[in-house]
């Protein structure tokens, strides 16, 4: 997005802002190291030019869930939508401190952040199951789709019928497949992105606006 394409959107955004009663808050939900944090970042800095919080190769660098709050976006349609983002840890079902020993940390460290994750992880469930109006459930398109998905996760979704948008992530890593991502979603539509080189995040928010708004 060029600066005079996304200042323009910011312009017309905050002028229909005004005008707008509720914000939205849209939880960036997935599991460890899809990219949500990159994500969060991506979009706070388009529309507002600020981030979210710091990403690393680590899992669980995310370890408690963050929020931005009052982002105006706007699709080329003219449509648009004011969020809080909530960006939250990684969701899987166990939490071993081996993971961060792996990458050099001390184990006393180690077992810290472990405690920590696990704790942001319930957290980022209870956000789920009472204060969210809308998911971007983001998978990483390089790895297997099913080993990615977390069956609470996509029942608390079901059951409290929030608006969806699946987002492939990683498109500008070789062996990424939006395919991969869709044959675990037949029944929604995918947009495959990269957070971190920002390819095809136009037509995420154009998503945004329509089911968000």
């Amino acid at each position: 997005m060029t600066f005079f394409v996304r200042t323009k959107r910011k312009i017309s955004g905050l002028l229909k802002a005004l005008f707008r009663k509720r914000t939205f808050r849209i939880g960036i939900y997935g599991p460890p190291n899809a990219g949500k944090t990159t994500l969060a970042n991506r979009i706070v800095r388009d529309w507002v030019g600020d981030a979210v919080g710091p990403v690393s190769e680590v899992p669980h660098e995310t370890r408690r869930v963050r929020r931005k709050e009052d982002i105006t976006i706007t699709g080329q349609n003219g449509g648009s939508v004011t969020i809080d983002i909530v960006d939250t840890p990684g969701v899987t079902t166990k939490i071993d401190y081996n993971e961060f020993v792996e990458y050099g940390i001390e184990k006393e460290e180690a077992v810290k952040r472990a405690r920590e994750a696990t704790e942001g992880v319930a957290e980022a469930m209870h956000w789920l199951r009472e204060d969210i109006d809308g998911v971007i459930y983001m998978l990483d398109s390089t790895q297997d789709p099913f080993q990615q998905v977390n069956i609470m996760l996509i029942g608390i979704i079901e059951s409290r019928k929030l608006p969806v948008v699946i987002v492939a992530n990683k498109n500008d890593l070789p062996d990424a497949s939006a395919a991969r991502i869709k044959s675990a979603f037949p029944q929604h539509p995918v947009i495959s992105i990269s957070g971190l080189e920002g390819n095809n995040v136009d037509e995420l928010y154009e998503k945004m606006t329509t089911y968000f708004g």
